[in-house]
């Protein structure tokens, strides 16, 4: 099992809101996609052949909290964190975007990046946009993972969502909440109340049960947004699923445990040894 490791700290709160400009390997870039003028944090470092890692940011929040992971990943793999629309510096569209209008718009934007088959990671509510796009494009998606994914379906309202996010609150690191402060800013309050409303009424299993790309669940031991039952049940409704999970980490595990959860990630994508004839 993976130790936590790392945390969040002045460096990572200075990598997070570094964008535009680049920091630690990282670039800013925006293209058109599906009318949208689309922000993308992407790794600049040398090409090694690995499959690139395209990480989706979760409810209210952006690219910046994922700026630890990216950089613990871009040593091995071409890594892409693009804003999904309405957030971090992607332009806002009319209203907000439920689960299926955000997978479309990721499905769109990987076309326009014409990038080869991904390992896809969505982070809380970027898990529910990375499962429908699994679901939907299998033929873009090398392998799948699920970090922190929600919701569960015993707290599929907006008020228990609410309350169990406050109650890790208690055990995520504090540099974390002014990052938290810019992506409200920057996506208004009412969308992320919007979204959160679309995320409650959002089936993830459907989506899961419909997924054939090899699969990672990760999730914080002390996750009480994921708690164990429900992220037990999410690893057994994909076919191909393991699950990580990740000591004294809390929900937002992709920002506090970079190291752990890149690890996870690169043993995930590793190649298989080949069966031996005996």
């Amino acid at each position: 099992m993976p130790r936590a490791g790392g945390r969040f700290g002045p460096a990572q709160l200075r990598l997070a809101m570094a964008a535009p400009r680049p920091a630690a390997g990282l670039t800013s870039e925006w293209r058109l996609v599906d009318g949208l003028r689309t922000h993308t944090r992407r790794s600049t470092g040398p090409d090694t052949g690995a499959p690139p890692v395209v990480l989706v940011h979760g409810l209210a929040v952006s690219h910046r909290y994922l700026t630890p992971l990216a950089v613990a990943l871009a040593a091995t793999h071409p890594v892409y964190v693009p804003d999904l629309p309405g957030f971090g510096l992607t332009e806002h569209p009319h209203g907000a975007y439920d689960v299926r209008r955000h997978a479309a718009h990721l499905a769109a934007w990987l076309a326009a990046y014409r990038l080869p088959p991904v390992c896809l990671l969505g982070h809380s509510f970027g898990a529910e946009v990375t499962a429908s796009v699994a679901a939907n494009h299998p033929e873009a998606v090398r392998a799948l993972v699920l970090a922190g994914p929600t919701s569960d379906p015993v707290a599929r309202t907006r008020r228990a969502q609410f309350g169990r996010w406050l109650l890790d609150t208690l055990g995520e690191a504090p540099l974390q909440a002014p990052v938290l402060g810019r992506d409200i800013w920057n996506a208004r309050p009412g969308r992320v109340l919007a979204t959160l409303s679309h995320s409650v009424r959002n089936a993830i299993e459907v989506d899961l049960v419909r997924t054939t790309a090899p699969t990672l669940v990760v999730a914080g031991e002390r996750d009480p947004v994921v708690p164990g039952r429900w992220r037990d049940q999410a690893a057994r409704l994909v076919p191909n699923a393991d699950l990580v999970v990740v000591p004294g980490a809390p929900h937002n595990v992709v920002a506090t445990a970079p190291t752990a959860v890149a690890d996870a990630i690169r043993h995930l994508l590793a190649p298989q040894p080949a069966l031996q004839d005996r």
